[in-house]
């Protein structure tokens, strides 16, 4: 039915032009595209995520902040600190709106190596706009809804892209098996991720923070990092010469090098060690 398909497309683009784009691509750069492609896929993140629309630069900056000071009081969203994930969620909705607005100096460290698209990121990204994409939901759902429950999926929509966060941080960080020792609290939540296509591996990428597939053991499938293998192979990106993720049983006992730990060693590759 169209509100099936609807929620379900919504759903999907969302979280893949999340970690596609904002997380392994603006925070990361994992892997490299032109300048066309660039634009295409940002303009896909917008449209996609609508209504919570996160611009590039300040997910950046708090995604690299995460990395480096994972689970302590400096992480922007560790479920350590908060008794709920709406606590959490609410103080990193502080901390985005002060990198957005320029209200904080970010380290020096965190800047740089992210899209900007003054249309999407200044002039489109306002609360009007949230309010236009939030009433073209409401008015999809007033035509073709059949039934007063599918009402309730509403939410869901307005709030994509947190709510994606939410369960990141929270369950990645919470709920899971471990497959290497790290400092922080990352957890593997699902060894096949379909609800957020591979970012619930969080203990493996918080090991492996350059590799563009999220999955290391064969258990383990990363939907997007498939998707990206196709885009690879249609000359669309190049992830050559990126990281990957090696797993022997003996890590689960052997100290993983932080970024933290990298951060100090080599502040020079500090965006490319997160």
């Amino acid at each position: 039915m169209p509100i099936l398909a609807f929620f379900v497309t919504h759903y999907v683009l969302s979280i893949f032009s999340q970690t596609f784009f904002l997380h392994r691509y603006s925070a990361h750069r994992m892997f490299r595209m032109s300048v066309g492609w660039e634009r295409f896929f940002h303009l896909l993140t917008w449209l996609s995520q609508g209504s919570s629309y996160l611009q590039p630069r300040a997910y950046a900056i708090l995604h690299r902040m995460h990395h480096a000071y994972s689970d302590t009081p400096k992480d922007p969203h560790s479920p350590r600190f908060f008794g709920t994930a709406f606590g959490m969620m609410w103080h990193t909705k502080d901390v985005y709106l002060d990198v957005l607005g320029r209200k904080v100096e970010p380290e020096a460290r965190f800047e740089g190596g992210y899209p900007h698209w003054a249309l999407l990121d200044e002039t489109l990204n306002n609360m009007y706009v949230a309010v236009a994409f939030g009433t073209a939901y409401v008015l999809f759902y007033m035509h073709y809804a059949t039934s007063p429950w599918q009402y309730l999926l509403l939410p869901v929509h307005f709030l994509m892209g947190p709510m994606h966060g939410a369960i990141v941080n929270w369950g990645g960080h919470k709920y899971g098996y471990r497959n290497f020792w790290n400092k922080d609290d990352s957890r593997n939540t699902l060894p096949f991720d379909i609800v957020t296509w591979g970012e619930l591996f969080q203990n493996n990428h918080h090991t492996f923070g350059m590799a563009p597939n999220f999955a290391v053991r064969s258990f383990e499938v990363d939907p997007t990092y498939q998707v990206m293998k196709a885009l690879q192979a249609f000359g669309i990106i190049d992830m050559r010469g990126a990281q990957v993720m090696r797993w022997r049983p003996e890590d689960r006992l052997a100290p993983a090098a932080s970024p933290l730990a990298l951060h100090e060693a080599n502040p020079a590759d500090a965006v490319a060690a997160e």
